[in-house]
């Protein structure tokens, strides 16, 4: 079951989820690419800062999310985006840059080596995407996504779809000529137990809530602030802290 993006839901949290595209673009910032594709561009907010990185480079956003596309285009008219699945990209690039799509997109076994072809030689590939499943707020969406009563079984789900950081290891040794991979975690303040709730709303709850009725909808975020409120703890300040763990690679093709 393949569902919409919400970019303005998104892009609620814009700055923290802006922070690991900056981490990456500082790894690979001495490069320099004539031609580059952001894979899962979203609405724009990773583009415009790999333009900002190469601004000698022609580069263009893909998405699949057609509400996606119409944002960044809205919000970066001097940039061009296009919708097209990562699966489909065709011709040969300096640098493919991708943040927080892949996990997204099944079968990494087969989906890295492909993007790896599409290196022209001396070219980059350059990717961030979460691995956080963790993270208590993602066990508690699982266990009441669990509950029969919602009818998730019988319907088929987007869900995250990625390797242990060993397999990815072994997997760019034989696609790569040369490459590193590192995990950072992130520990975002963010204001209230509810805030939690719209941050997953942007992307993991998002094919739950599709599958459900409105009323279902507000039962179902209901039962995860219940248990969300008993496992997070309010700081001092009144915040929360939701911690992030995201998954970064940079490899050169050529192997």
């Amino acid at each position: 079951m393949r569902t919409e993006w919400n970019a303005a839901q998104y892009l609620i949290f814009e700055n923290q989820r802006n922070q690991p595209i900056i981490d990456l673009l500082n790894r690979i910032r001495d490069f320099k690419p004539e031609n580059v594709v952001d894979i899962g561009c979203g609405p724009g907010n990773s583009t415009i800062r790999v333009q900002q990185t190469f601004p000698q480079a022609k580069i263009i956003g893909i998405d699949s999310s057609d509400d996606m596309i119409a944002r960044a285009k809205k919000e970066h008219p001097e940039i061009s985006f296009c919708k097209e699945d990562a699966k489909n990209l065709e011709g040969t690039y300096d640098l493919l840059f991708s943040n927080a799509c892949l996990q997204w997109i099944p079968n990494h076994q087969s989906l890295i080596p492909m993007l790896m072809d599409k290196l022209n030689p001396g070219g980059v590939f350059a990717a961030q995407f979460p691995m956080n499943g963790k993270e208590p707020l993602y066990q508690i969406i699982a266990d009441v996504a669990a509950d029969e009563k919602w009818g998730f079984q019988n319907i088929q789900i987007e869900y995250n779809d990625e390797l242990t950081p060993k397999e990815y290891f072994n997997l760019l040794s034989r696609c790569s000529s040369s490459f590193q991979i590192w995990e950072t975690k992130y520990y975002h303040n963010l204001s209230d137990h509810q805030a939690l709730i719209e941050w997953v709303k942007g992307s993991k709850l998002r094919p739950y809530l599709a599958a459900l009725s409105p009323e279902q909808q507000t039962v179902f975020e209901g039962e995860i602030l219940k248990r969300v409120q008993e496992i997070y703890p309010v700081m001092n300040n009144g915040e929360v802290i939701l911690c992030f763990n995201r998954f970064f690679i940079v490899a050169k093709g050529g192997k």
